[in-house]
């Protein structure tokens, strides 16, 4: 089985368990040397989408998952993998147990963008049910972000 390392909404046990079934979480981690930023925000349908970017100074916060061959197709389509939306790269995660090898997504756009305060607030909270810090949680909260107003109709 492959190890996912989920660092946005996909750090919420239940919403992975709706997505992938059979991808028991395996806890959590660190993703150390790579700093969470948002990107792609003309891509998205309501702000910038997350992502992860080296950065030597920082660490992101993230769920551990094995994930077999038909939970990470759907996972796929769900991260707009196929649409080349999203990448999957491979990356060392320190746990409890070691450092761990796994795949996460990476945007495959540009850095920058304002994320909507729904969806980082869809984030924040996931984390916070993840377990992640409280520094990490409110730090998320307190990201800069843009409200979406209702679509032109």
């Amino acid at each position: 089985m492959a190890l996912y390392a989920a660092y946005g909404t996909n750090l919420d046990a239940e919403q992975m368990r709706e997505r992938c079934p059979h991808s028991p979480s395996r806890g959590s981690g660190w993703l150390v040397g790579w700093r969470l930023t948002f990107g792609g925000e003309d891509l998205g349908w309501e702000g910038a989408l997350a992502t992860v970017v080296e950065d030597p100074g920082s660490q992101v916060f993230v769920m551990v998952y094995d994930v077999p061959s038909q939970d990470e197709a759907a996972l796929d389509r769900w991260e707009s993998a196929s649409t080349g939306l999203y990448r999957k790269i491979r990356v060392r995660v320190q746990t409890l147990q070691g450092d761990e090898l796994c795949w996460l997504y990476i945007l495959d756009g540009y850095e920058g963008g304002l994320p909507s305060a729904r969806y980082l607030g869809l984030m924040a909270d996931a984390a916070e049910r993840a377990g992640a810090p409280d520094d990490y949680v409110a730090a998320l909260r307190a990201r800069e972000c843009r409200s979406v107003g209702p679509a032109p109709g």
